[in-house]
């Protein structure tokens, strides 16, 4: 790169990472204006920050939101699309969480989660998937509140979308249908702004076109019906990353007056401020474990949106939770919710990288730092153009089991309805992480609808203690079958006619042959898969009055004033999307039966 290009590279660096903070974010406690808000927000991430914009909608709220972690403001890896490939090992601003599960073998697996302001929508891979029709009618059926139905949701979908053109402005017909959008939301949508070699993408419409029967061509994954191949739709607004950050925390919205968001503030237990009836309007909190221990109160409500993870963390820290399991954690048992950390779902899936026979890859892009840094400098002075401003999946691939497959033979159907998909692969042309010379085609196999069921335990009472979890991935025959399939349907894709030749055969990181027996497949899978990014039901709800679960359709704490649950722990199966994006939805509705409590 030139002496020119190194200091126009400089130059353009210094502007993004030379942001004056703003002054409704505040660093430390000292500086709040006051210690009691009508409501308290516990996590910036897609909930809270939903929360946090549509509560200060009304300007006779006033609103704090308290962050774990810092502002991603200037810190390009958290801005760069590309970049999320960085943000999957442990980290400064992650909470480095570690899962394990009897079924992989007792591995202990890294578990990034992002504690940032934004929280995982600004380390994700920003898919935008909704899932199916039937998994939010199932939401509706299993807590008897027809407003989480996929048709009641409609308006919530367009309040939190805002669809734009890909960076590039490449006609986007027959990549997306747009009566399934919204166009005037807040968080940004669009197809991807970087072309993917031409070469690549039309021998995936001859596989859509060869394959039909199992692999037809969708024009729109999020019309609640994902069956099928379509173009990857990502929350990147013109080659950056659009985060609840950006998006519902963007400028024109932190400048109200009623809000206010504390960084490095985690909270350690809301705190029960009466008996009859029992209620939780205060929360305490530190910046770290040596720390001064604060308090905020809410005068309202008390909105907990810490994720799926950290928030039952946070109620059994509280004394919510099984109250002899608490008792013999050391930790005074408030409210009697025997289901606070169980229920853990999550998708689970394996990486198949296979050698092709090209070299118009995205591994270059990794591999190569003099390239990076130049491709660093264009999206730069372009303000989000190049390879950079994208992600690397370029379609998605959602299929279902066979209604006749043996599996059912001895267990239930655990999707939602006909139109939930059971698995699902994703073609990237490249690898995310090469450890080798050469050029690669990778598809994580996933499975959708996992059986098995997990757990979120403390491992002391002490609140800065990272928690114990289980995942239970691949515990039932159902998912050592599904995942199985998922493979299978993988290598039954790449066996088109379109990829022979392209494909070379399976990279040295993945030594799983296509055509692999179900034994060796099995083996490869406990010693390599893992639970993705998407993990929900350890807050879950259930009809309102029912003696199970840990919320009430309205998201509020069974038994409990003043305290509500606004993240992905409240679902109590999870969707056959990506939770962030179904998260965004339940934070729209859940802000106005937030504000029909109080107006």
């Amino acid at each position: 790169m030139s002496t020119t290009g190194i200091m126009r590279l400089s130059k353009a660096l210094s502007l993004v990472l030379a942001k004056p903070a703003l002054a409704a974010i505040y660093n430390s406690f000292a500086q709040l204006p006051q210690h009691t808000f009508d409501f308290v927000i516990v996590g910036g991430g897609a909930g809270g920050n939903v929360i946090a914009n549509r509560l200060t909608e009304n300007l006779n709220f006033n609103v704090l939101l308290l962050e774990a972690g810092p502002s991603p403001e200037g810190r390009l890896n958290y801005t760069v699309p590309f970049f999320s490939i960085y943000l999957r090992g442990p980290g400064p601003f992650d909470w480095n969480y570690t899962v394990t599960s009897a079924g992989l073998n007792n591995r202990v697996l890294t578990y990034p989660r992002g504690r940032i302001l934004g929280g995982c929508t600004c380390i994700n891979g920003l898919g935008y998937v909704r899932g199916s029709e039937d998994d939010y009618n199932r939401y509706a059926r299993v807590t008897g509140d027809p407003g989480w139905g996929w048709d009641e949701l409609q308006s919530y979908i367009r309040k939190n979308e805002r669809w734009l053109p890909p960076r590039d402005h490449h006609n986007q017909t027959g990549q997306f249908d747009p009566k399934f959008h919204g166009f005037h939301g807040i968080n940004a949508v669009s197809l991807q702004g970087f072309p993917s070699p031409l070469d690549f993408e039309n021998r995936i419409a001859a596989t859509a076109q060869e394959l039909g029967d199992e692999f037809p061509f969708n024009e729109d994954q999020n019309s609640g019906s994902p069956l099928g191949i379509g173009w990857a739709q990502s929350n990147i607004k013109n080659g950056i990353r659009s985060s609840s950050y950006t998006s519902y925390l963007g400028p024109e919205f932190i400048a109200r007056p009623n809000m206010h968001v504390l960084l490095n503030a985690q909270a350690t237990r809301v705190i029960q401020t009466s008996t009859n009836p029992v209620a939780f309007h205060s929360v305490e909190f530190a910046s770290g474990p040596d720390e001064p221990r604060q308090r905020v109160t809410a005068s309202k409500e008390m909105i907990i949106a810490g994720g799926a993870l950290e928030t039952p963390k946070l109620l059994m820290n509280s004394g919510i939770g099984d109250a002899e399991y608490l008792t013999s954690m050391g930790i005074h048992p408030r409210v009697n919710s025997p289901q606070v950390g169980t229920n853990l779902s999550v998708h689970i899936a394996v990486n198949l990288i296979y050698n092709v026979n090209s070299t118009e890859t995205f591994d270059e892009l990794i591999r190569n730092t003099t390239l990076r840094d130049e491709l660093v400098g264009f999206w730069n002075e372009t303000g989000g153009g190049g390879p950079l401003g994208i992600t690397y999946p370029s379609h998605f691939v959602f299929t279902r089991l066979p209604d006749d497959s043996p599996i059912f033979q001895n267990n239930t159907d655990p999707a939602a309805g006909p139109r939930s998909t059971h698995l699902q692969t994703t073609t990237q042309n490249g690898d995310i992480s090469p450890t080798a010379a050469g050029n690669f085609m990778s598809l994580p196999a996933t499975l959708l609808t996992p059986t098995s069921r997990g757990s979120v335990r403390l491992t002391s009472s002490d609140p800065f203690a990272r928690p114990l979890i289980d995942v239970a991935s691949l515990t039932t025959d159902f998912d050592i079958f599904g995942l199985r399939e998922a493979v299978k349907m993988t290598h039954r894709f790449l066996n088109a006619t379109a990829w022979q030749g392209y494909i070379l055969g399976p990279a040295a990181m993945t030594n799983l042959s296509i055509g692999a027996s179900d034994a060796e497949i099995e083996t490869y899978l406990r010693a390599n898969a893992a639970p993705n990014g998407h993990i929900v039901g350890t807050a879950s709800m259930s009809p309102k009055g029912a003696q199970y679960g840990v919320v009430d359709p309205d998201l509020t704490v069974k038994g409990v004033k003043g305290l509500r649950v606004v993240d992905a722990s409240v679902l109590p199966f999870l969707p056959t999307g990506f939770t962030m994006t179904t998260t965004y939805l339940i934070a729209e509705r859940a802000s106005d039966m937030i504000k029909a409590t109080w107006l």
